[in-house]
């Protein structure tokens, strides 16, 4: 797995630090993976696989794909918001979802014709 992570880290472009910062713990930490000092926990590889879409596998065994097959535009940016829950849309976004899937059949219904009527307002 040492080799992996400096490959993925020198692919992406990335310094130590910038890689270190991006999911999370200190340069040295990545610093010791590369070199195999230390093992990765499961939390660490589970942050670089979610931070930089790698497959679980590739990272972890070798095998398969480096990275995982690209999602369409709208999931990757629901996703995106979604799974740092210190964005404060997140809990703008997750509340707005949890009301709604709370609605009876009717209320949904009127609760997307003012989104309609929303929108048409705001193209104009």
């Amino acid at each position: 797995m040492t080799e992996r992570i400096k490959e993925l880290r020198k692919l992406l472009g990335l310094t130590q630090q910038e890689f270190a910062d991006r999911i999370g713990v200190k340069r040295g930490a990545i610093a010791n993976y590369e070199i195999g000092r230390n093992e990765p926990t499961v939390s660490v590889c589970s942050l670089i696989c979610r931070e930089f879409s790698v497959s679980e596998d590739w990272l972890r065994y070798g095998t398969g794909e480096m990275f995982m097959p690209v999602q369409d535009e709208l999931a990757a940016y629901v996703e995106d918001l979604l799974s740092d829950d210190d964005n404060p849309l997140y809990d703008i976004i997750r509340g707005t979802m949890q009301t709604y899937h709370g609605l009876d059949g009717k209320s949904k219904e009127v609760v997307k014709e003012f989104c309609r009527e929303l929108i048409e307002n705001l193209k104009k």
